[in-house]
């Protein structure tokens, strides 16, 4: 049975996820304004928001490291504070040498937190015995999606300066909040952890884990970068439709994982994660097949519903994988996220530019056909840390 310290730890560690979706969505949901504040092209901006996911991968290898000799307690209270000053600092960017200087912070802090934040969960639901890492992640798209609707009711009420930096004085509050209740260096191992750690860890036993991540980001970023384009230049759908399909990738996102706790202890990760994969290649068929706009939005909605399992659980299966809890799997597997980001968008965002949108959304078809093939890895024979 959970102790009442463990529930302290699981109630900071959803602040703590609270946090990241609401600082990212903060930055996310002002990408255009930030882009007419400082009168940039489309490849400009695109090679600015580069910055954000290569030295977010920087900062969740280093995260690994740091983590393996100081805990990611240690690095959350670091670096969840500093994700907050550079979306302050990118809302008050006078100029691109500063906005740039912004976007290096921002990019290396998520990378930390959002490899920290998840060692926190994984030790929490080691304490606990039983899958909660879906909830986490449940309340990263929450408060993602408040941020957004924040953004949305604000953006002809306040500046970008100010529009940005109230969410981060909640973030920073939370960040405060969050630190005491968070798993110590030694509640965050395991109980049978060897007391001497090298935080070395072989690459093979997560590769699955890592392909699946990658592929998950692909599909991620094809919809979070396109899903509007293809809505507008290949159904012509109007500015009040145009948005309904990355609504319904968000909305069914949230909704899979506030149950997607339940479900894993019941028939388990690898099932899971194989009905997710032939759930999200279905909705990426209803995209490249789709007739009309009504089915369209329903197919980008059953996209969210596949893919919004294979996260948790990547994170979860490299926490089993790590008898001596050092987050270097962890942390490894996060890198992934930020690679399949920058991939997705090249990808699906180049085949459109050769052919059509419609084509292009083909690719992370087939790669959620490879995540039902790598199921399997989310269920590997655990070696015992002693």
């Amino acid at each position: 049975m959970p102790s009442p310290r463990d529930h302290q730890a699981r109630i900071g560690t959803f602040i703590v996820f609270g946090v990241q979706g609401l600082s990212f969505a903060t930055v996310l949901s002002r990408v255009s304004a930030i882009q007419g504040t400082h009168q940039l092209t489309d490849g400009e901006l695109t090679l600015l928001l580069l910055i954000v996911p290569v030295l977010a991968g920087i900062g969740s290898v280093g995260a690994g490291s740091l983590a393996t000799r100081r805990g990611s307690k240690w690095l959350l209270r670091l670096s969840q504070p500093l994700v907050a000053l550079a979306v302050v600092v990118t809302g008050f960017a006078q100029n691109i040498p500063m906005l740039v200087v912004a976007l290096l912070l921002f990019g290396l802090a998520v990378g930390a937190v959002d490899a920290g934040m998840n060692m926190q969960g994984v030790g929490v639901e080691r304490r606990y015995g039983r899958a909660v890492l879906n909830g986490f992640h449940c309340v990263w798209s929450a408060l993602s999606l408040i941020g957004a609707l924040w953004t949305a009711w604000v953006a002809e009420r306040l500046d970008l300066s100010w529009a940005m930096t109230i969410p981060m004085v909640l973030a920073v509050a939370g960040s405060v909040i969050a630190a005491p209740m968070l798993l110590t260096p030694a509640e965050e191992k395991p109980a049978e952890a060897a007391a001497t750690q090298t935080g070395r860890f072989p690459w093979k036993p997560i590769i699955p884990l890592c392909l699946a991540m990658g592929f998950l980001y692909i599909g991620d970023a094809a919809v979070s970068n396109f899903s509007t384009s293809y809505m507008e230049k290949v159904l012509t759908a109007s500015p009040s439709v145009v948005a309904l399909a990355y609504a319904a990738y968000q909305a069914t996102t949230l909704l899979i994982r506030l149950f997607g706790d339940v479900v894993v202890r019941r028939y388990g990760p690898a099932a899971i994660v194989r009905a997710g994969g032939a759930i999200a290649t279905l909705g990426f068929a209803g995209v490249v097949l789709a007739p009309n706009q009504p089915l369209a939005i329903v197919a980008f909605g059953l996209t969210g519903m596949g893919l919004s399992v294979v996260a948790p659980q990547s994170f979860s299966a490299a926490g089993r994988l790590d008898p001596e809890g050092t987050g270097v799997a962890i942390a490894r597997v996060n890198l992934f996220n930020y690679v399949g980001f920058i991939v997705g968008a090249a990808l699906v965002g180049g085949i459109a530019d050769a052919a059509d949108f419609q084509i292009a959304f083909a690719a992370p078809l087939v790669l959620s056909i490879a995540i039902i093939a790598l199921a399997r890895g989310f269920e590997p024979k655990v070696k015992s840390a002693t």
